[in-house]
């Protein structure tokens, strides 16, 4: 018991490096998804076809979203092991990358969404599901939402460019005070826009979307002024715009790290928006009911993802140093933490799932179904907690093609086709759906193991000698 302890569960300079690492983002992104559920609720007391048309636009900007984050994530992994060997000029060029990168993932998600966004939207529409009525309000609110959204993608570019960098370095809490402003203003700006309070244009959707947009310029100005404040600090920005060459063998080690990260969050956020167009058939009852479902589980997953953030960022910097036993201790201990802490979190939300749905203005089948949802979400918090951060820890050695076989390719291969075959040719509830594509996750679990145990994912990718 002794030694199972030992590899288990850390000291207390171990846990006081996790929080200081952890708080910041729990409480960002805390603020975030409770500012999320608020925004949610304030577009749900519009009805449930506004409610749906955002939750649709939503589940494909999400693509977008994480196709940026899968390509950012490529390049933090170099980050955070340059930052960790003590190498400025490596996250120099690893910065110049996230730029570069960046602007090319808004270029084409904004020629997408312009291009093919009602053919898209009409992907969640069930015809025979659904009044006709309801269908072309929900359309009609989609295509106002995504008109304003557009605005918002350089923006939100910029911020993840800094704040990935930012995090490389183990700061994070300039990122969390970016964060908190910009939800802090998208609720008040919500508020008086959505509903044309206190003399303000009541724009509906639209007002939650110009909403969105006027919050992540605030976001992305805060972060340039406290970063450029504090230049000593991260000195590696100096003179990274004097050019944006970057070394031939950094860029295609980044490439060959990074593309299975950029098609692996690209194809499962497309896997994701396809099971839930499998929720879909169900009707647009199922469609607000999803959308509840995610919305209150993201507050609630808040621990999960901070603790995975984590992983990423103390496991990269020891194997950058070379202290690969010290990592795998590392991933051991957080991942025993991260399963302990969301069965705590996962029962919180089995008991208050048939109450907070009842926050929402929109019909009595919908707020029980997503009540037996998250019902579900809580009870698989844990091994969700297991699986995100075996993903986080194998992507800290730059095992990026595992990770894309573990993430995307099983989201495709075993999810997708279990949601697909149960919505077409079953008459089960999407609630009991939804179970059966999270108990997926229990293969998936057994197969993190066995990676983890192997060690194959721990290496060290860019030298032991600093400078």
């Amino acid at each position: 018991m002794h030694q199972l302890r030992k590899k288990l569960i850390g000291d207390k300079a171990f846990y006081a490096a996790v929080f200081a690492i952890i708080i910041p983002l729990v409480i960002q992104s805390g603020i975030t998804q409770f500012v999320n559920l608020l925004d949610n609720v304030m577009v749900g007391r519009l009805g449930t076809a506004p409610m749906s048309g955002v939750a649709i636009v939503n589940q494909i900007m999400m693509v977008f979203n994480l196709a940026l984050f899968g390509g950012l994530s490529g390049a933090s992994i170099f980050g955070a092991q340059f930052f960790g060997k003590g190498d400025e000029q490596g996250m120099r060029d690893t910065f110049r990358f996230r730029v570069l990168f960046s602007l090319t993932i808004c270029i084409l998600g904004a020629a997408v969404f312009v291009c093919f966004g009602e053919p898209l939207f009409r992907l969640y529409l069930n015809e025979e599901a659904s009044d006709p009525g309801e269908i072309a309000a929900t359309l009609q609110a989609a295509k106002a939402y995504i008109g304003v959204m557009l605005w918002g993608l350089l923006p939100f570019a910029v911020s993840q460019c800094y704040s990935s960098a930012l995090r490389d370095t183990g700061e994070t809490f300039a990122p969390m005070v970016a964060s908190i402003i910009a939800v802090l203003v998208n609720l008040v700006l919500n508020y008086l826009l959505i509903f044309g309070s206190f003399g303000f244009p009541k724009l509906g959707v639209a007002g939650a979307a110009l909403a969105t947009v006027i919050s992540r310029y605030l976001e992305a100005l805060y972060l340039l002024i406290s970063t450029y404040r504090k230049l000593e600090r991260f000195a590696f920005l100096k003179g990274v715009f004097r050019h944006f060459r970057i070394p031939l063998s950094l860029a295609a080690s980044i490439g060959r790290t990074g593309a299975p990260l950029l098609v692996n969050e690209t194809f499962w956020s497309m896997g994701m928006a396809a099971i839930n167009m499998c929720y879909a058939t169900r009707g647009l009852t199922a469609v607000a009911a999803a959308n509840i479902c995610s919305t209150v589980s993201g507050l609630f997953s808040i621990m999960l993802m901070a603790q995975g953030n984590a992983m990423g960022i103390m496991a990269g910097q020891q194997l950058g140093a070379g202290e690969i036993e010290e990592a795998k201790s590392t991933v051991r201990k957080l991942l025993f933490f991260g399963v302990v802490t969301n069965l705590l979190v996962g029962l919180v939300v089995i008991c208050t799932a048939p109450v907070i749905p009842n926050i929402y203005n929109t019909e009595p089948q919908v707020r029980r179904t997503a009540a037996q949802m998250l019902i579900f979400c809580g009870l698989f918090l844990p091994l969700t907690s297991y699986v995100n951060g075996s993903y986080f820890s194998i992507r800290s050695g730059g095992r990026t093609f595992i990770t894309f076989l573990f993430d995307c390719v099983f989201t495709w291969v075993v999810a997708l086709p279990i949601a697909f075959l149960l919505g077409t040719f079953t008459a089960l509830p999407v609630e009991w759906i939804y179970f059966f594509v999270l108990s997926a996750d229990i293969i998936k679990a057994v197969i993190a193991t066995l990676i983890l145990r192997s060690g194959v994912w721990a290496r060290n990718m860019v030298g032991n000698s600093a400078g």
